[in-house]
């Protein structure tokens, strides 16, 4: 592979000014995206349109429902 020349970047990066945890937020929650598959997402969306909901309070509902159940399952098998 041929070497790409670095168009924006210094052969060295001087960090001696740089400040540990600048950007460090004690206490933040970090909320990650979900991904659903394409006809999932159309299937759900649907169903939340017929319900007159938004998609999101569907899905909760529905997780919250799952998990409900594994708790259930975990419980009688134990």
């Amino acid at each position: 592979m041929p070497d790409l020349p670095d168009d924006d970047l210094p052969a060295e990066i001087d960090f001696s000014h740089a400040v540990r945890g600048k950007f460090h937020r004690p206490g933040m929650t970090l909320i990650l995206p979900i991904y659903l598959d394409d006809e999932v997402e159309a299937q759900l969306a649907k169903l939340a349109q017929g319900k007159g909901i938004a998609l999101s309070e569907l899905v909760n509902a529905l997780l919250r429902q799952d998990l409900e159940l594994i708790k259930t399952a975990t419980r009688l098998a134990a």
